[in-house]
């Protein structure tokens, strides 16, 4: 049960060389940089009792420890490329903290900056949700309905010719009406919760029996044009950043 939980770590990645929005970690949104919104969400959370950063940054881990966060540790270059992964990131800040002062979570609790807008008592719900199953699932990841059914969707193959994906063979199945098409999902980067137990049992973070915990739908930052999105969404809704941030 929840209760018994000792050790729940928070994992915020945010490592520099973003190539779509050059560190968009440090921009500044609602007067906040992007990664603070995530340390100051999880320092908010009932249940999360240790936050880490995980950044090859000097200048990302100071202002990751400004907000309230640990850095204990940097992360090595060779693991902070365009195509590392996230077990890759895990794995080293599990075996750091084991390290360092023999630190073992029972979860992490995956958190990325480039979801910021977030309830805290969302991620708080997640860990209980997790919790309550654990025996059940492997993982948990949070999802979001998609606008439109990932069953409308094309690839373009060899000889640029438009193919159905998910295997259709007839183009005309994806002009159906939206109502007619199974509802798809997006992992949205909002919280996922991952059990040290799994990952160090199957050298896994996911796993085959996901929980999927649907969030509203939220903005993921990939681009100058999505963070323009949050800028808007932030101007119209400043109680965001009052619920995370606290008054002035």
């Amino acid at each position: 049960m929840l209760q018994d939980k000792k050790n729940i770590l928070a994992l915020i990645p945010a490592r520099a060389g973003s190539k779509g929005l050059p560190d968009k970690n440090l921009k500044q949104l609602g007067g906040h940089p992007l990664l603070a919104w995530s340390v100051r969400a999880c320092i908010s959370s009932n249940f999360i009792n240790r936050i880490i950063v995980s950044t090859d940054s000097h200048e990302y881990a100071s202002a990751a420890i400004n907000y309230g966060a640990e850095v204990p540790f940097l992360r090595p270059t060779a693991i902070s490329k365009d195509n590392s992964t996230d077990l890759e990131f895990i794995k080293h800040a599990l075996n750091a903290l084991q390290e360092l002062d023999s630190y073992i979570p029972e979860f992490v609790i995956h958190v990325r900056p480039t979801t910021p807008i977030r309830n805290p008592r969302t991620i708080d719900t997640a860990i209980e949700e997790f919790s309550l199953n654990e025996e059940k699932y492997t993982s948990l990841r949070s999802v979001h309905e998609m606008s439109e059914s990932a069953y409308k969707t094309f690839e373009i193959k060899k000889g640029q010719l438009v193919t159905a994906f998910f295997g259709k063979k007839d183009l005309e199945l994806s002009n159906r009406p939206r109502q007619a098409m199974p509802l798809t999902f997006t992992p949205n980067g909002y919280v996922d919760v991952i059990s040290t137990r799994y990952l160090s049992s199957t050298g896994k973070i996911h796993g085959d029996k996901v929980f999927p915990f649907l969030t509203e739908q939220v903005i993921e930052v990939d681009s100058a044009w999505n963070f323009e999105l949050l800028e808007l969404q932030v101007q119209n809704s400043p109680e965001l950043i009052t619920r995370v941030f606290g008054a002035n």
